[in-house]
């Protein structure tokens, strides 16, 4: 069914009666409509179809005035000629912080590689850092956009639908989002394996008829059951599993469909957690419960804000049935996640986006733990969201401080996890962890329900290389790294000074005294800016003492100390060391050097590769056959290799394409790299001889010579290019 603007201003009037959030709401579609006249979906729909529907679900959800108009507006700035700066005069700052996140969402280059689907989460969770608002209209964004998805050639289906799955389904889960979490799952579901989703649908539907008449049945009994003890004012309703959940429910302990208990559950709603306990007692008193198989949510809750009370009982017939028995509140809670707890009430005074933002995070263990790591990043040069992300969106291992202080973790998670959670010195000085009143070894499992409580001293050594394997989120094996660096760090230094006035005893050095300013002055071209770093480097043998005490005197010119260089690399190439950079190249005999690729070049992973040793700047990657290296400075170059065991990586490269002119030639070239998921960087063009041809430069971020050679191949199938080179400089 397709909704109106009227629609939308109905179900909005059912919550909202002040008639300037009205006009708000009226203005924002009218603006819409305004500017995406014209423009038509892949359904053949006007495009305001879509903001329409959009807003109607936010409507349904009983969301404010304010984002209820950004589902209005949320893709006038991406598709349409309207600016930030008019937008903003029309509807102030806050209505377009909102459109413009969730703009920036949607521009996420989405691959089903791990690395880029963590920073796809990354930015995900920068949005809902700065307002939780936006990824709520994002998720009802990608709702419409999957109902309407058979619109779409199979390739994109199967894409969207997969992102869906990787990125959408679990942003869902976090935020409580049960109902946008099924649909979102079954219709990804339905693209990616139509086949099991329709064998699948069928079974549900030869079971469906048996399971309601058994439900019935039992619903009657509980009925009967909770009037002859007087519980007033209840609701009993049955809930059919989504069809994504029985799947995966029937690949994971190889079940059949009609070995499935909790197919369809019954849920009694009430209107006390008094009253949830009452009846629990009634339905245990009545049929007997399966063992292990009551869960108690609402003493602790779920950290996405889900509370209920679960058994599963031998009922009538002797049939086992799935009782789920909760509040009404704790009933839209389960369904609605966030967007229940937030739902706009008029009569609340002083409701602010500051305000609203702080009451999710003290309902929401971790959104107040993202705003934390947030905060920290704006004081920090490292990445902390890279250290939360696994822990965000993996979550589902629930355990307890020896205070009742519920935690989460991703499954596998030990108490070296549990201990870095607490505190980073907490975690340093670990020593032993006792779980549920007996002492566990480090490598322990965590398990929901577990409580820890971590034994620390003060004479502990910290952590050690072993931690690394046995923490598994990001944010403990960062702090165990960043310890570990350190300690390693320290002794260096000590050896460098050790080394230092040895050398300087035997030499009588009487040059000028250490500094960091006398260091920056002489070394900062080494990229040594301080004393420390300079008996680092002296520690690690990248410096001889003896030259350092050259350069520090003044004895040697520019010309000497490059030969030094030179003569201190040569002698490493003998060294059986093999270090690979974070670039890919393995640099042999050399150890912690800097390395980068050259911009004139463009090497790539496949190609035959050189390094030339630069004056103060360390070595610079260039394709063997670069012209920028003449025969005279071939002396200067180092042999280098590409490591085979580390192919991740992506390089910028320029190609160069002539083609005859005519129109839509440049879309086409974009079309072909888009659908090869070729990153583009950037893209020019000029014309030549006179207009007749056109010269094309396209930067592209590319894996290595085999893709190139692809993108080339499918490149030249394009009417009217007649010639692709590799660019340089």
């Amino acid at each position: 069914m397709k909704h109106t603007f009227d629609d939308v201003l109905n179900k909005a009037k059912e919550y909202i009666s002040n008639e300037q959030s009205l006009k708000l709401i009226t203005d924002a579609y009218l603006l819409a409509r305004d500017r995406h006249e014209g423009q038509f979906r892949k359904s053949k729909d006007p495009y305001i179809q879509h903001p329409i529907e959009v807003a109607y679900i936010l409507a349904e959800l009983q969301t404010s005035p304010q984002t209820i108009a950004v589902g209005f507006l949320h893709d006038v700035l991406e598709d349409t000629a309207e600016t930030k700066e008019s937008l903003t005069a029309k509807f102030g700052e806050d209505i377009v912080s909102m459109v413009d996140g969730v703009t920036k969402i949607g521009k996420l280059k989405y691959m089903t590689k791990e690395k880029a689907l963590v920073r796809s989460h990354q930015k995900i969770l920068l949005a809902m850092a700065k307002d939780i608002r936006v990824v709520l209209v994002k998720l009802v964004d990608r709702v419409h956009n999957m109902r309407t998805l058979d619109y779409l050639p199979r390739d994109k289906q199967i894409r969207i639908a997969q992102e869906t799955l990787d990125l959408y389904v679990p942003l869902a889960h976090r935020i409580g989002m049960y109902r946008i979490k099924a649909e979102l799952e079954d219709t990804a579901f339905r693209y990616l394996e139509p086949e099991t989703y329709e064998t699948v649908s069928n079974e549900i539907k030869e079971q469906r008829e048996v399971r309601e008449e058994d439900i019935k049945k039992m619903s009657d009994a509980i009925k009967k059951e909770l009037d002859s003890h007087d519980v007033k004012n209840y609701e009993i309703k049955g809930r059919l599993k989504n069809i994504y959940s029985i799947v995966k429910k029937m690949q994971t302990k190889q079940l059949r469909i009609n070995e499935i208990y909790d197919l369809m559950a019954l849920r009694i709603l009430v209107p006390t957690v008094e009253a949830c306990y009452q009846v629990l007692g009634l339905v245990h008193g009545a049929w007997s419960p399966i063992p292990k198989r009551f869960k108690d949510y609402i003493a602790t809750p779920k950290p996405n804000l889900y509370q209920s009370l679960h058994t599963t009982v031998v009922g009538v017939n002797g049939k086992v049935y799935e009782i789920q028995i909760r509040t009404f509140e704790m009933d839209a809670v389960a369904e609605y996640g966030v967007a229940a707890h937030w739902a706009y009430k008029e009569s609340r005074q002083g409701f602010t986006t500051e305000k609203a933002q702080m009451e999710v995070s003290s309902k929401l263990k971790w959104y107040r733990d993202l705003l934390e790591y947030v905060e920290l990043d704006a004081e920090s040069d490292e990445d902390p969201l890279s250290n939360i992300t696994e822990d965000i969106f993996s979550a589902n291992v629930y355990v307890f401080t020896p205070k009742g202080d519920p935690l989460d973790f991703p499954q596998g998670s030990t108490p070296l996890d549990f201990a870095y959670r607490i505190h980073t010195e907490v975690g340093d000085k670990t020593v032993g962890a006792i779980v549920n009143g007996k002492i566990v070894p480090l490598s322990y499992k965590l398990q929901t329900g577990d409580v820890i409580e971590i034994k620390t001293s003060k004479q502990s050594q910290g952590p050690n290389k072993s931690w690394l394997k046995l923490a598994k989120t990001r944010h403990a094996r960062h702090k165990i790294t960043s310890f570990l660096n350190k300690k390693q760090r320290d002794n260096f230094i000590k050896q460098g000074i050790e080394s230092w006035e040895r050398v300087a005893k035997e030499e009588k050095y009487n040059g000028p005294k250490l500094d960091d300013s006398l260091i920056e002055s002489k070394f900062s071209k080494y990229k040594i800016d301080t004393v420390d770093d300079f008996y680092y480097e002296i520690g690690k043998n990248n410096i001889s003492p003896k030259a350092a005490m050259n350069i520090l005197s003044g004895n040697l010119d520019q010309k000497t100390t490059d030969e030094i260089l030179m003569q201190t690399i040569n002698e490493k190439k003998t060294n059986l060391t093999r270090q690979t950079s974070a670039l890919g190249v393995v640099v042999e005999g050399l150890d912690n050097a800097k390395i980068k690729l050259a911009s004139c070049c463009f090497p790539l992973y496949g190609d035959e590769i050189v390094g030339y040793i630069t004056k103060g700047r360390g070595i610079v990657v260039h394709r063997a056959n670069c012209p920028n290296i003449s025969e005279q400075e071939m002396q200067r170059t180092i042999p280098l290799s590409w490591d085979t065991a580390d192919n991740n990586h992506t390089y910028e490269i320029i190609l160069t394409i002539s083609s005859f002119n005519r129109n839509n030639i440049i879309a086409e070239i974009i079309n072909v790299l888009n659908s090869m998921k070729v990153y583009i960087k950037a893209i020019s063009s000029k014309e030549i001889n006179g207009g007749t041809d056109i010269l094309t430069d396209v930067r592209v971020a590319i894996q290595d010579t085999k893709t190139l050679t692809n993108v080339i191949v499918n490149l030249q199938k394009i009417s009217d290019i007649y010639e692709i080179k590799r660019g340089t400089r």
